[in-house]
């Protein structure tokens, strides 16, 4: 399988695009207005302790108050008081360190932590922390013990925090690993001294900016090329690259074709399919996906592929594309929360097994945890991805300013007929003599064509004469009823 990330740069927009067979699995947006913030850490204030709900909100200097529960507290801590109260921690205009496990989201403030994490290219320093760890995707129980126990000796000889090895860390040198972790204690000793000196309501640190973040975090050993066209940008992660990945210094490439990066393989079309609601299987079949507040469902239909045998035969097969496009989506879109899938209802438990394993092993490269749960007795599949930021439709869509994010919009018909209501309304609370009513174009047309009989009856049953004008700023469901 050939890999590549592509890295497109303007001044207000940094883009990521990951691609894996010549397909884009993955986009990460980051705008400089509206910087991601997951990883900063800032000195708060705490504004609010709410008991009922073993949480706090706090002051951070951003537009909203950030939230934090009593689960996010730092481990120590909570060892220390053995309480389960969040009033035992905090209480209000008390200062305290945190970092942004979330994004802000919608109408919701920013999720906190105290567990403090610093990472690296290879390991995550967490000062507050007293165990070590090793990544889960790090198979061998060989190369897991030889990482614990290299970590465990650098904490031990330094007595600082624990560390935590990231994929990245397998089959690493010990030297390597040892300089890693000194880099990582140099930087929180920086940020220690920050701490020390900064107010409330402030950034202490922040953490890279996307493009570096993406050869920190992203790389691995199967992606072939990593392509930038910003020159100032292929300079800075040549630089990086040098201090703390040298290996990945040849795979960096600057861009200069005439044709945009990301016209090499579609992604901007491929962004735009993204945001559509309906999405096509190669066999005919397609997916529907529904974003809302609460969570993310996603319909799958056999739409024209009838299938070479029989209905079971047609339904499974159908179902088992869709999981490999539900997969890819679910990246692209950067959806997360409960996601629940509607799958064609399927008779055979052997395909029931079947469909659910096909999913698991195509969520594996997704870089976000997912849990999925047993099909129902409805044929559905209830899921959780970790979300840490907006989804894609989040981040370049707006609400409709015309149906509110309804998706819908009444009919003209509607209209009229509530115009006739209000008109009756009006008439009986005042003495008027004539009514202007403002209207869209399609309302009024409807109005004095397909329902002028019923206008004609409405003006000789309340004594009044109406007019009428349309009104072309007027969305479909507007209308004013004017008194003359």
């Amino acid at each position: 399988m050939s890999e590549e990330i592509l890295i497109n740069v303007t001044p207000p927009e940094t883009r990521v695009a990951v691609i894996e067979n010549g397909v884009l699995q993955e986009l990460i947006i980051e705008r400089t207005r509206q910087r991601g913030i997951v990883g900063n850490i800032y000195k708060g204030e705490v504004c609010r302790v709410l008991p009922g709900m073993q949480a706090a909100f706090v002051e951070i200097g951003l537009e909203r108050a950030a939230f934090i529960h009593l689960s996010d507290l730092c481990g120590r801590d909570l060892e220390k008081k053995d309480s389960d109260n969040i009033d035992h921690f905090l209480r209000e205009g008390q200062k305290i360190v945190v970092q942004v496990a979330k994004e802000p989201m919608g109408t919701k403030g920013a999720r906190l932590t105290t567990e403090i994490s610093i990472p690296s290219r290879f390991q995550v320093y967490m000062p507050y922390s007293n165990t070590v760890g090793v990544s889960q995707r790090i198979e061998c129980e060989q190369e897991r013990e030889r990482l614990r126990s290299c970590l465990e000796a650098f904490q031990k000889e330094h007595e600082c925090g624990q560390f935590i090895a990231r994929t990245a860390a397998e089959c690493v040198s010990e030297n390597v690993l040892n300089s890693d972790m000194k880099f990582l204690l140099k930087l929180w000793g920086s940020i220690s001294e920050k701490i020390k000196s900064t107010p409330a309501k402030q950034l202490i640190h922040q953490d890279l900016p996307l493009s570096i973040r993406t050869l920190r975090d992203m790389y691995r050993e199967e992606i072939e090329r990593i392509r930038v066209d910003s020159r100032e940008t292929f300079y800075r992660l040549i630089k990086f690259a040098e201090d703390f990945i040298p290996e990945i210094v040849p795979v960096i490439e600057l861009y200069t074709g005439e044709r945009p990066v990301f016209d090499i393989y579609n992604v901007e079309d491929e962004i735009l399919k993204a945001l559509d609601r309906k999405v096509n299987l190669k066999s005919g079949g397609h997916l529907v996906f529904d974003q809302t507040e609460s969570m993310t469902t996603v319909d799958v239909n056999t739409g024209g592929y009838v299938g070479e045998r029989n209905l079971e035969e047609t339904i499974f097969k159908t179902n088992l594309e869709a999981t490999r496009a539900i997969a890819r989506q679910l990246r692209l879109r950067n959806l997360g929360g409960i996601i629940i899938i509607d799958f064609i209802d399927m008779h055979s438990n052997g395909h029931k097994d079947q469909v659910l394993l096909a999913l698991e092993k195509n969520l594996e490269k997704d870089h976000a945890k997912t849990n999925i749960t047993e099909v129902s007795t409805l044929g559905l599949v209830e899921m959780t991805r970790k979300r840490t930021r907006e989804s894609l439709e989040h981040i370049l869509c707006e609400t409709c300013s015309t149906c509110g994010g309804r998706g819908v919009l009444k009919t003209p018909e509607s209209i009229c007929l509530e115009i006739f209501r209000e008109i009756i309304r009006e008439v009986r609370q005042y003495d008027v003599k004539n009514l202007l009513v403002l209207a869209s174009n399609e309302v009024v047309e409807m109005l004095l064509d397909e329902e002028a009989d019923t206008l004609s009856e409405l003006e000789a049953f309340v004594g009044v004469q109406i007019r009428f004008r349309a009104e072309s700023e007027y969305n479909q469901e507007q209308y004013d009823v004017v008194l003359l």
